[in-house]
């Protein structure tokens, strides 16, 4: 009787080990979004790739909205969103493009590698390992192992169907987001040598455009009343 007792002890505590130990897509995210939301700043090389287009630059993020992009590929070329307005410089039109963005935008593109976003994808999709919690290959051949999320949209009214997280599994910073839109087409972006809480100050994202372009406002919609 002792001996069965002390195996039924230790099978229930090798059970409750075991059960702690299991990591889900949803808790996995939430501590990726809790790292995230230690981060004041940052800065990193993007690759954004639509199509047969692709574009190379340095992001930069400052808490809680701002949110800029020099190109360097298309040169020259700027995106900035201060939280409230978005700007968007496209030298090969000589065209600066405003729009203002209210609060019930959803996450979109680079916006979504910041505690803001994370917290928008985390209550507009559903989260599921692609593989499981062990990370994995980049991409075929590749050494690079990151930790793979598949998201799916809980509402039809997202901008992208689902969501493809990669995530450094040391770090909990996101390698790369693969977004497939409405219209069954695919967003990839890049984030690589990625530096955190520099001290980025606000005067980065002041953006003064070229006297010679011109200026286009609420280019991309009007909100309604």
């Amino acid at each position: 009787m002792k001996r069965r007792f002390f195996a039924l002890l230790l099978l229930q505590g090798l059970f409750v080990l075991y059960a702690q130990e299991i990591v889900t897509a949803e808790r996995y995210l939430e501590s990726v979004a809790e790292n995230y939301g230690n981060i004041r700043d940052y800065e990193a090389r993007i690759t954004i790739r639509s199509g047969n287009s692709t574009m190379y630059g340095t992001v930069n993020h400052l808490i809680p909205s701002f949110l800029r992009i020099d190109f360097t590929s298309p040169a020259n070329q700027v995106i900035l969103y201060d939280g409230n307005l978005l700007t968007m410089y496209l030298p090969e039109y000589q065209a600066v493009l405003n729009q203002v963005i209210s609060g019930s935008r959803r996450p979109s593109g680079a916006s979504m590698a910041t505690a803001q976003g994370l917290l928008l994808l985390r209550r507009n999709y559903v989260p599921a390992f692609v593989t499981g919690p062990a990370p994995v290959a980049l991409e075929p051949g590749s050494n690079e192992l990151v930790v793979k999320l598949r998201l799916t949209r809980r509402a039809a009214s997202e901008n992208f169907r689902e969501i493809f997280l990669d995530i450094a599994p040391n770090t909990k910073l996101i390698r790369r987001i693969e977004g497939r839109t409405i219209a069954d087409s695919i967003v990839r972006f890049d984030f690589s040598e990625i530096k955190i809480n520099q001290g980025i100050p606000e005067q980065r994202f002041i953006y003064d455009s070229p006297a010679s372009a011109n200026l286009y406002n609420n280019f991309l919609f009007r909100d309604s009343e």
